[in-house]
């Protein structure tokens, strides 16, 4: 056993590393820490993230619900909690100013600012600045503080409210407190119970060595594309924080370089990855900087490490600062200390006002980091956070003088600075779209407080229904017409599928719920092109419908799409010989081109949907150095879907030719648009040679091993569920002798989970 001494705190840990624990040296096994697949086999496709954050990780149960659990709290008592803690100060973390309010806001603000429009990942939504790697990036020091000061609320209302709704809720109780008037607020987030390990959240190699230091941290990234200050120079997707370990810029300018203007760049791209146009981030900015102070006594390499790595005896508490007391006064987070106006637990306009009224020139903190100072040695002071009578100079980041330097944030700044009641808005719904953007539909919103209006275009509305809603004699009928209508099994299927697809489970937007798929910008994106004529002859149908119908019985566009896909499915069924009743739950409502953000709906537009064998003329510009099938795998986790749901479904849609070119790549079959296991029993069988067909090995030709004839042709998004031994081992099942029924069936039900992800209004 090796004994390591720390020399700052003079500790002994024992290194177990290599060593079992029943004696003896260990090579690897279940206890130890032996190389994973990916150090084994780095390129491997990792289908497991498909299946995390199951069932068995969650210690509440399936048949818990959040919702009826949310709603029986009392929630007028429940905002009185906390505002009570709010102006309270525990001697082990003592608030600021005597208000904790500032320091919560950064934290529900940390929480909700890793949403990133490009994948819908991130967010408030799930409370995962619980765990790694959000909860030790450099950027959310002190944060387990936070979390930590407001568990006994949690624990007080235990389940019934989850750790997302209260850190965003005591963001919002914060701010009232402090005179700021709040948009509203809704409950709704369910907690995840375990560590993302999906999300890409860049390329740079974390250095365990360096944790406290965000220089050292940004300084090595690698997400840009391009060369500083060129036209091409832009964030890699699907990043949004511009450097590795921060949630928005590093506050010292790029690099900790100081510079006003580069680090403009960084906020205008970062804010706009994170769905915030120039009015919102200047208000978001000037609104959060109102309140409390930056943190700066201690230098970065004197802190200990973030909550991952920290000691056993922490207890999930990182960042030990052994200076002084390691708090109040001694508080160290971002190295920048100091605070922007003369009362920071007051919402008022003195932060734009100091900003504009003095020049700024540069200065370091006590811990060295880049900040600015008042050149006017008359300014105003503002109060010392923990020592009654003493008063510091105010401070501005780099961050802040950008938006003084750059000219379109400048003429924002300037309307706010004479327009406190409009900022005082801008700030209010921005504060809201910041912390509610994850959450997906209206219909998932709980608490007396949501707000139900259509104006927020953000929340992607759809017109409540007006007309009564179709039954299943209305419903059978239908799908006699939509057979009849001369539109092929392949292009129905091919049609809802792309109606629904357009899912994501990471902020809930998209599906074929509104019937967007008419609708400008999806109408017009090359792997929609194929929909185009079916949509129309689908609204022909709805119209006849509908003129025919009397007592304000109506069917929508979202509808028939998708029961015309679940109608095809069911007579492919038939034709392969197994009868099945596809599910279909009306209901689904129609939405206008008003109504549909194009900018934001451009970002659901796919670069490779391996489900529909497309890939983007640009794909290799896009995704430099990255495979079609982990872009393929990245759809399936975003669609929610198991390994066996994703075999399954793209085993249904070739057989049924539902590429997006009508092509013949990954249709191993004789009899397109019938729901044979044939895709399965080709991918598996021993009778065949699979021949790269370029020298990228992108496409592929199915040879006759006996005659030497080439049978079929296949991309790399179908011989996937054949080469990685996981998904192959699904297919064997659907290719064997007992395989097709259950393939079928399994194939209805994943077809019905997709055309449901998106009907939240159902499970209320």
């Amino acid at each position: 056993m090796l004994e390591i001494k720390d020399d700052k705190t003079n500790t002994v840990t024992h290194d177990m590393t290599g060593r079992c624990p029943f004696g003896g040296d260990r090579i690897g096994g279940a206890l130890g820490t032996p190389p994973a697949l990916s150090d084994w086999y780095p390129n491997r496709l990792k289908v497991e993230q498909l299946h995390a954050n199951g069932p068995q990780a969650n210690p509440l149960g399936a048949d818990f619900d959040y919702a009826e659990a949310f709603d029986k709290i009392d929630y007028t008592v429940l905002k009185q909690d906390i505002k009570a803690f709010l102006t309270t100060s525990v001697a082990w973390w003592p608030s600021d100013y005597g208000n904790y309010g500032p320091q919560m806001i950064r934290m529900a603000w940390h929480a909700a600012g890793t949403y990133r429009i490009s994948d819908g990942r991130g967010g408030a939504g799930e409370a995962l600045q619980r765990f790694a790697p959000v909860e030790s990036w450099w950027d959310n020091g002190n944060t387990d503080k936070s979390r930590r000061l407001i568990w006994p609320i949690k624990q007080k209302y235990g389940s019934a409210l989850s750790w997302g709704d209260l850190m965003v809720l005591t963001g919002n109780c914060a701010l009232e407190i402090m005179g700021f008037p709040t948009y509203g607020f809704a409950g709704g987030r369910r907690d995840a119970w375990e560590a993302d390990t999906s999300t890409y959240w860049g390329p740079e190699v974390w250095d365990s060595s360096k944790v406290n230091s965000s220089d050292s941290m940004v300084t090595r990234d690698k997400r840009w594309r391009g060369q500083n200050g060129d036209a091409n120079y832009d964030l890699e997707n699907p990043l949004a924080a511009s450097h590795q370990a921060l949630i928005y810029v590093n506050p010292e300018g790029p690099y900790s370089s100081g510079d006003p203007m580069g680090s403009a760049r960084d906020i205008r791209t970062t804010f706009t990855r994170m769905a915030m146009n120039d009015e919102e981030t200047v208000a978001l900015i000037a609104g959060g900087h109102a309140f409390g102070k930056s943190h700066g006594m201690v230098a970065a390499d004197r802190i200990g490490p973030p909550p991952e790595i920290a000691p056993m005896q922490a207890m999930g508490l990182g960042w030990h600062n052994p200076e002084g007391t390691g708090a109040g006064e001694f508080t160290m987070t971002n190295g920048i200390e100091g605070s922007w106006t003369p009362n920071p637990t007051q919402w008022d306009n003195a932060y734009l006002e100091n900003l504009f009224r003095f020049d700024w020139e540069q200065t370091r903190s006590p811990a060295g980091a880049l900040q600015w100072k008042p050149v006017d040695p008359n300014a105003p002071m503002t109060p010392d956070a923990h020592i009654p009578g003493q008063m510091n100079p105010l401070m501005m980041m780099t961050s802040d003088i950008a938006l003084k330097t750059d000219p379109a944030y400048r003429a924002v700044c300037e309307k706010f600075l004479h327009d406190f009641d409009a900022f005082t808005q801008a700030f209010s719904k921005a504060w809201y779209k910041l912390t509610h953007r994850d959450m997906g539909p209206r219909e998932r919103y709980l608490g007396p407080e949501k707000r139900n209006e259509d104006g927020l275009l953000w929340q992607d509305p759809i017109p409540p229904a007006d007309h009564g809603v179709i039954g299943a004699g209305e419903i059978a009928a239908l799908k006699k017409i939509i057979l009849a209508a001369g539109v092929s099994v392949s292009d129905l299927v091919f049609t809802a599928f792309s109606a629904a697809a357009t899912y994501r489970n990471s902020d809930k937007r998209g599906g074929a719920n509104g019937g967007r798929l008419a609708l400008a910008p999806q109408k017009d994106w090359a792997v929609n092109r194929r929909t185009v004529p079916v949509v129309a002859a689908l609204k022909g149908v709805m119209m006849d419908f509908n003129e025919r119908q009397s007592g304000g019985l109506r069917v929508s566009l979202a509808d028939v799409i998708v029961l015309g896909g679940c109608a095809a499915v069911e007579k492919a069924a038939a034709d392969a010989g197994v009868e099945v009743l596809v599910p279909f739950t009306p209901g689904r409502r129609d939405t206008t081109q008003q109504l549909t953000d194009i900018e934001m709906f451009t970002w659901l537009k796919p670069v490779v949907d391996g489900f529909r064998n497309y890939i983007d003329d640009q794909f290799e510009q896009i995704a430099p150095n990255v495979a079609p099938e982990e872009m393929f795998l990245d759809k399936a986790h975003l669609l929610a879907l198991t390994a066996p749901e994703w075999v399954a479904l793209v085993g249904g849609l070739r057989v049924m030719g539902a590429n997006q070119d009508g092509s013949a790549c990954g249709v191993f079959t004789d009899r397109v648009g019938v729901l044979t296991n044939d895709f399965f029993r080709v991918l598996t069988s021993v009778d065949f040679e699979w021949k790269k067909a370029d020298e990228k090995a992108m496409s592929f030709a199915i040879v006759d091993r006996a005659t030497g004839e080439q049978r079929f042709e296949a991309t790399r998004c179908d011989l996937v569920f054949g080469s990685n031994s996981q998904l192959r081992a699904v297919a064997e099942v659907y290719a064997g002798s007992d395989g097709h029924v259950r393939f079928v069936k399994d194939f209805v039900k994943v077809w019905d989970k997709l055309m449901m992800l998106d009907r939240y209004e159902t499970r209320q």
